[in-house]
């Protein structure tokens, strides 16, 4: 199998290898820039395509080399990155890139690339296979079903991820690593779905042991789901001529770094406190509701009454009719939304 593989799989990756704006086509004779391989993995972690391709273009126009992001003030980075979700990943893209640019360039293979901050695993063996060619096994979600369903593993995940990873360390190919990882990405993606996979137009279908035994649809076995946490909060939307208030989120934590709307202290760990930040009149403007990683959090609204606007702390006064361009992340996004609505 392990010969026939790549073959079957190169061929039909030719044919049928998915148009993005960070990829380079096969048969290209154009090489993969680094930064944009690198920049777009980041994006798609948890990310889909079609979410994330947009995103990608407005980053690669603002910031086209990794030394022009490492430059980037944060807090611009941090803006445009409103709305892709998991802001950790922002704060690593800038550290990241600065180390990059400090050393002048990307490490050429896996081991180097694990060396930078905030590239874990999977996004240095990406990297190395696809904008430098080296022979790095790629496992992300889409690999790990073909081959579990490939080689019929049908160990429980997260179990089954060492045996997944070594099957799929046995049909990475020396020659054309970065097409192969990018073809058992796109395989999964399109072919060998979740649901119904289209197992007559697999390339890979004579050889995949799951489906001689009509067990495709079956593999991976996924863990049993936790019960998610529920958690309650307030943000407190204040207005004064037009301008809404706003904080800058604490470096660590939830949504760091982050300009947002004041809220009462709500985390995964905790409901907020419903303390307001200046006392006075207080109405109610509603509920957002918002699903993080691990949590579902229903963010009620309080909205400012009052007239006096003393001791607010640190912050700034934001046009309001300039929202969209203060970066707010989704959760808060909604919430000037639902805010602007009830005014």
């Amino acid at each position: 199998m392990e010969d026939r593989v790549p073959a079957a799989l190169l061929e039909w990756y030719d044919g049928h290898a998915r148009a993005f704006p960070w990829r380079i086509a096969p048969g290209s004779a154009e090489r993969p820039d680094p930064y944009r391989v690198w920049l777009s993995e980041v994006m798609l972690q948890q990310t889909t395509t079609a979410h994330a391709a947009p995103y990608f273009e407005k980053f690669a126009a603002r910031w086209p080399t990794v030394k022009a992001l490492a430059d980037a003030p944060e807090e611009a980075v941090m803006a445009e990155w409103a709305g892709l979700g998991y802001y950790s990943r922002a704060r690593n893209l800038i550290a990241c890139a600065k180390a990059v640019a400090e050393r002048g360039g990307f490490p050429e293979t896996e081991e180097g690339l694990r060396q930078l901050p905030g590239l874990g695993a999977y996004t240095a063996a990406a990297v190395a296979a696809i904008a430098f060619g080296e022979a790095a096994t790629v496992v992300d979600a889409n690999v790990e079903r073909v081959v579990a369903r490939l080689f019929l593993i049908d160990e429980p995940l997260p179990g089954a991820r060492k045996a997944i990873r070594a099957a799929a360390e046995d049909i990475t190919p020396r020659e054309r690593p970065g097409d192969f990882a990018q073809a058992m990405m796109d395989l999964g993606a399109t072919i060998c779905t979740t649901r119904a996979p289209k197992c007559l137009l697999c390339p890979l279908s004579a050889p995949c042991l799951a489906r001689a035994q009509g067990r495709q649809s079956d593999l991976p076995v996924k863990a049993r789901k936790k019960e998610r946490t529920g958690r309650t909060g307030t943000a407190f939307w204040i207005e004064r001529n037009g301008q809404v208030w706003l904080v800058r989120r604490p470096s660590k934590g939830m949504l760091g770094g982050m300009r947002a709307l004041p809220d009462d202290g709500w985390s995964s760990r905790k409901d907020g406190s419903e303390n307001a930040p200046i006392p006075g009149a207080w109405k109610a403007g509603g509920v957002v509701r918002h699903g993080f990683t691990h949590f579902d959090l229903e963010l009620g609204l309080a909205i400012y009454a009052g007239e006096k606007f003393g001791a607010l702390g640190e912050g700034e006064w934001w046009p309001i009719a300039r929202i969209e361009e203060a970066g707010l992340p989704t959760l808060f996004a909604k919430a000037a939304l639902l805010a602007m609505a009830v005014e």
